[in-house]
């Protein structure tokens, strides 16, 4: 029996990408990498798994409904059911939201409803808060404020600084969202 298929959208390195495609037993392949920015070094690790890349630049379409028309297409002819963000730096519009219904997925670095949008780790740390976290949760149409799947804390400490606190928190985003994606895949 073949598995689900699914895509992960990114924008960057690739850290939670290589997490998803070092997982153990995921109930799910991930059979497309969709990434905004040429040259961001998700491709490579794509490229280095053997997961075919979709890269495209916003700019060149008239509209977010444009593009996201285009991915919708790209996302079908390779039969994905499930779209995981990792690292995705737009806001996903409504044609995907309406064409992927309740199968988007995304990682944010913080304690949702704390510190949405860009840069929560830097917004978490120059609170001088005690507690962030990461927080795995379906997408709606408004800015990390979708239902909540799992969150899991991470102590800040005195003598952290922004880069050991980002480095606790991508430690413990490797291990959740896999789990999470192997939890989600099998009871939907």
């Amino acid at each position: 029996m073949s598995k689900v298929k699914a895509a992960v959208f990114a924008s960057g390195t690739g850290s939670n990408f290589q997490a998803i495609m070092e997982a153990n037993n995921l109930p799910c392949e991930i059979s497309l990498l969709i990434c905004d920015k040429p040259g961001a070094g998700v491709i490579e690790k794509a490229k280095n798994s053997d997961v075919p890349a979709f890269v495209f630049q916003p700019k060149e379409f008239t509209s977010k409904a444009e593009y996201e028309k285009h991915l919708v297409e790209k996302l079908r002819e390779a039969n994905v059911s499930w779209i995981f963000l990792a690292g995705y730096m737009r806001i996903v519009g409504p044609t995907l939201l309406t064409a992927f219904e309740g199968k988007i997925v995304n990682i944010h670095p913080s304690l949702l409803p704390d510190f949405p949008g860009k840069d929560a780790i830097g917004q978490a740390y120059h609170a001088g808060v005690k507690t962030t976290g990461v927080t795995v949760h379906f997408i709606d149409e408004g800015i990390d404020t979708g239902p909540i799947i799992a969150q899991e804390t991470v102590e800040v400490q005195d003598d952290d600084t922004e880069e050991t606190l980002k480095e606790k928190i991508q430690k413990v985003e490797h291990e959740l969202y896999p789990k999470v994606i192997q939890q989600i895949v099998q009871t939907k």
